[in-house]
């Protein structure tokens, strides 16, 4: 009987795993599937601009996959029975059996017990979630308060993006830590010049403890207005694979090996933002496109390896620099080294915007190729 490769999302970690896994195995017996929730490509790395109200490319899968041995299957992944290898899902067949199992179901974002974030705050996990913030935003009355808690990348880029886009906002950002840790001194300058320009109020070392409708609450008890918040302090893994049995680490992520390989289930591997890879000088990966894309290409090679009776190589992840979108014209580049720490070299402005533009859209080439 034919073996059967099942690949669980089509993030870019998972699309890139499935194309190119068919074309390393293009003259081998075996199936490949790729289960996903949606019939279409989420830019994830664009969402702050969806948000914002601007107009992302259409890409269906089936578009992606033509020409492929790729069969899709547009279903929401249910649970993993690990045992009888098999993935339920909720439409007919209902249950999917597997000989080899690539999770790649990415992230979401984690709200922790803070409450009423989940009930009062919007994230951007997905398409539907930018727009319905989208919405929200586009009819709050001029002068009203937009907070976004979180200072990582999605929090300064939907802060950056939706101050440029709606002037008449009070845009607000909150973050437990320092506003841009993790870059260069030179990096850091422009941040906060452009946080200045686009008139963003920022408070950092604030932690949110209780979100309302219309206000936040601090850990000293401070309140702040917020006539919309949105919730981008950090992501967690989905729980499947941790309810299935799998190894996995404090954030739900699968505890693979060198080759992307679960520690537990050998047959069982895991990329993109559902795996807690390795990088050697880095440690740990970090979600990231940055990540997750070398991750889909390796984690096919190993597979196709494997089968073909190969022993193959393990896998290689390194950083090489950090994209910040400041709005549609401005923006950082961070060069880092292998380690993720950063150089002292940074783009800035129209330059850095450039830059991130290109990239964004090689990812998109990229997928395309496999």
């Amino acid at each position: 009987m034919s073996h059967h490769l099942v690949v669980l999302g089509a993030g870019y970690a998972g699309l890139i795993a499935a194309k190119r896994a068919a074309r390393r195995l293009r003259d081998s017996d075996v199936t490949i599937t790729l289960i996903n929730a949606g019939d279409r490509f989420v830019e994830r790395v664009r969402l702050h601009q969806l948000a914002a109200g601007q107009h992302l490319h259409d890409l269906p899968l089936l578009d992606l996959l033509s020409g492929t041995r790729v069969g899709l299957l547009t279903a929401r992944v249910c649970a993993v029975d690990a045992v009888a290898r098999t993935v339920r899902i909720d439409r007919a067949p209902h249950s999917v059996g597997y000989d080899t199992l690539v999770v790649a179901l990415g992230s979401r974002p984690h709200r922790g017990t803070v409450p009423g974030a989940a009930e009062h705050a919007h994230t951007l996990a997905g398409a539907g979630g930018a727009e319905r913030l989208h919405r929200h935003v586009s009819r709050l009355a001029p002068g009203s308060t937009v907070a976004v808690v979180g200072g990582g990348l999605t929090g300064l880029e939907t802060a950056s993006e939706l101050a440029e886009t709606h002037p008449a906002l009070r845009m607000t950002l909150f973050t437990a830590s320092g506003i841009g840790d993790g870059l260069s001194p030179r990096a850091r300058r422009h941040l906060q010049r452009a946080l200045n320009r686009l008139k963003v109020t920022a408070h950092s070392g604030t932690h949110i403890t209780e979100v309302h409708p219309g206000a936040l609450l601090s850990d000293d008890g401070t309140p702040y207005a917020a006539d919309a918040v949105i919730w981008a302090t950090g992501f967690r893994a989905p729980s499947l694979a941790r309810e299935a049995g799998f190894a996995t680490d404090a954030q739900g992520r699968m505890t693979v090996d060198q080759t992307l390989r679960s520690v537990s289930h050998p047959e069982v591997y895991a990329v993109g933002d559902a795996a807690a890879g390795h990088t050697g000088n880095a440690g740990i990966t970090r979600m990231s496109c940055q990540t997750a894309m070398p991750m889909g290409r390796q984690v096919a090679d190993v597979i196709a390896a494997r089968l073909t009776g190969r022993e193959p190589e393990p896998a290689r992840i390194r950083y090489v620099f950090t994209n910040i979108s400041l709005g549609r014209h401005d923006g950082i580049v961070q060069f880092t080294r292998a380690d993720d720490s950063p150089r002292a070299a940074a783009l800035t402005g129209r330059t850095a915007a450039a830059f991130k533009e290109a990239v964004v859209r090689s990812t998109v080439l990229a997928i395309r190729r496999g």
